[in-house]
């Protein structure tokens, strides 16, 4: 099952629950972990629009599990600590939108074009990898909670005064072509305190950006519809 074979579903959950969230809880902080997160921040987004209460600042896509799962591969190939390995994940939150910046590694790291080229598609579809070893009986779970619950352990560091938090997420953006984008992201008090950005980049990944570009647009476009055509 892909993502996109959630949507159906998911669409109409994310949508009921944001419409109950910008009603009763208009400030609050949301995040989005339900896939496909490519879709459900803009349908969110759409639902707040609706109800007069927008704030991109404070809606969130959860792509924490890429991050997670990058400094996880690249740890094992290195023997390093993931713990201590950061890899920037920008983009979206599905197959090729996921684009590892392992130029931006912290600590630095070098891998031949092909082994970065595998680890890449291996980080893309870490999650197909899941279902594979489940046979088909389920996909990822305890590592998706734990993903979630670092991304909002570090939101409410930051709300709580915590200074210098930052998190790759799926959000509002004007970064790319796409009006939504995950990048690394200072948060604070208020939600977003400053979009971070792309920074500097390897020709391959600038080469994955432009491929992902084109199935962002079309996810993006996919929620927005799904709102506008809400009865």
């Amino acid at each position: 099952m892909t993502r996109d074979d959630l949507f159906n579903t998911n669409a109409t959950i994310v949508a009921t629950l944001t419409a109950a969230c910008a009603k009763h809880c208009p400030e609050a902080m949301i995040c989005i972990i339900s896939n496909p997160v490519n879709s459900t921040i803009p349908i969110t987004s759409e639902v707040f629009k609706k109800h007069g209460v927008y704030n991109p600042n404070k809606i969130f896509g959860v792509t924490t599990l890429d991050v997670v799962r990058a400094n996880t591969f690249v740890a094992e190939l290195k023997g390093l600590d993931p713990a201590r390995v950061n890899v920037p994940v920008i983009g979206g939150h599905a197959g090729k939108t996921i684009i590892p910046l392992i130029s931006q590694c912290t600590p630095k790291v070098d891998f031949p074009q092909d082994q970065l080229t595998t680890l890449t598609g291996r980080i893309q579809e870490a999650g197909t990898e899941v279902v594979k070893a489940k046979a088909g009986a389920g996909s990822a779970t305890l590592s998706m909670a734990y993903a979630g619950a670092r991304f909002v352990f570090s939101l409410v560091d930051a709300i709580n005064g915590k200074e210098g938090v930052v998190e790759c997420s799926f959000v509002k953006s004007q970064e790319t072509d796409c009006t939504y984008f995950s990048t690394p992201l200072l948060l604070g008090k208020k939600g977003i305190e400053k979009n971070l950005g792309i920074g500097k980049i390897s020709p391959f990944e600038e080469k994955m950006i432009a491929e992902a570009i084109p199935e962002l647009k079309a996810s993006i476009k996919k929620g927005e519809d799904f709102v506008k055509n809400m009865k």
